[in-house]
């Protein structure tokens, strides 16, 4: 299989500082180390290819004879120098799994070569949960019910049956990992006869067949917090997969869609509807009645208001979240105009619309008076 040019692995240019090239290393390892990739099992063969990338650039004897043969300069069989893990903590400047391992990887482990079991972990799993606005508004609780590996309950996750127990793998000796040479570099890789596990079931569980867990119909218990917006996910800490092997649980994210109302829009945490009002009550000003998502509501229309008039009612949206703090309702009333009149209704109208004149109509002269020149 063809290897990548090392300098496109690292990013930079084939005239790039000493500096540059280890700038380039550090973002590449930390971006691809496994441990900060937990879920992908192509992050440490993409960590060791930094890893060799650098080691060769960062000698500029090494660099020299790969500008002018390329990866031919290393087919004869010279061995790594560097472990990658080991060149990380060299160049990190800590090998006692503190400081700036901490800060990268948010615990001590960040470092350190994982052994044999620490990639049980089970995986993360997405549940896609459609709830209505008024659920979003108030907040609530579902069951969810998903097919999912759970821990195996005839073997309590160890994968063996009764107390046959297990045996150290012969391959890897334990460590879970394989190491094989591909001419100057090492690759290390899952074992593939324990699986990263580096124990052998002697006699593997009936039920479960050694995995330590099976799929099954699982029902848990969701909150929704109140004011939650379409699209945000929520973190169920341990609810996903089973490790395999005992290993642990992987972490259910739920991505909450909120589907469309009727009447309301949600902008952030404030609500728009339009009601409509009858022209009438839009001439002469009353009382209209209007839907808010906790019930009924009513607000004053004075005389004479215009179609498309917005009316605000405060603290009657969406509570924002963590908060007890809320948006507010937007009404634009639309008014009615009738459509079915009779003979005896239209000469009413019109015998009104003489009677009341352009003064009464002051948009209707606003905007003849601006558009005058285009009439002569």
């Amino acid at each position: 299989m063809s290897q990548r040019d090392y300098y496109e692995v690292l990013g930079i240019s084939k005239s790039a500082s000493a500096t540059e090239i280890k700038k380039a290393y550090r973002k590449a390892a930390v971006e691809h180390h496994p441990d900060k990739n937990p879920d992908d099992p192509q992050a440490e063969e993409r960590f060791k290819e930094v890893g060799e990338a650098y080691e060769i650039l960062c000698n500029e004897e090494k660099r020299a004879a790969y500008d002018r043969f390329g990866h031919a300069a290393f087919s004869g069989g010279e061995q790594r120098s560097h472990d990658p893990f080991d060149l990380f903590r060299e160049v990190f400047g800590s090998g006692g799994g503190g400081g700036i391992f901490e800060e990268l990887f948010g615990g001590g482990g960040g470092g350190r070569r994982r052994s044999g079991g620490a990639n049980n972990r089970g995986a993360d799993l997405r549940y896609d949960l459609e709830i209505s606005l008024e659920e979003a508004a108030a907040g609530t609780e579902k069951q969810l019910e998903l097919e999912k590996a759970v821990t195996c309950k005839q073997c309590a996750g160890s994968g063996s049956s009764g107390d046959s127990g297990s045996t150290t793998c012969n391959t890897c000796g334990g460590h879970g990992q394989v190491i094989s040479s591909r001419g100057f570099f090492q690759v290390q890789q899952t074992c593939p006869d324990c699986r990263g596990g580096g124990k052998i079931i002697k006699n593997p569980c009936s039920d479960c067949r050694g995995e330590g867990r099976i799929e099954e119909l699982s029902r848990i218990k969701l909150k929704i917090p109140a004011g939650i917006a379409h699209g945000s996910r929520i973190r169920s800490t341990g609810n996903g997969e089973s490790g395999w092997r005992g290993g642990g649980n992987g972490d259910l994210y739920v991505v909450v869609h909120v589907k469309e109302h009727d009447i309301f829009e949600r902008e952030d945490n404030d609500l728009f509807c339009e009601v409509p009002i009858p022209f009438i009550v839009a001439t002469l000003g009353g009382a209209l009645e209007i839907p808010t998502l906790t019930g009924k509501s009513s607000i004053k229309i004075p005389p004479g208001t215009q179609n498309a008039t917005v009316f605000r009612l405060r603290e009657r949206g969406i509570q924002f979240l963590n908060s007890t703090r809320k948006g507010d309702l937007m009404v634009q009333v639309q008014v009615e105009i009738p459509t079915k009149l009779n003979k005896a209704q239209r000469e009413m109208l019109q015998t009104f619309a003489d009677s009341i004149g352009v003064k009464n109509s002051p948009m209707h002269g606003s905007f003849f008076e601006k558009a005058k020149r285009f009439f002569t």
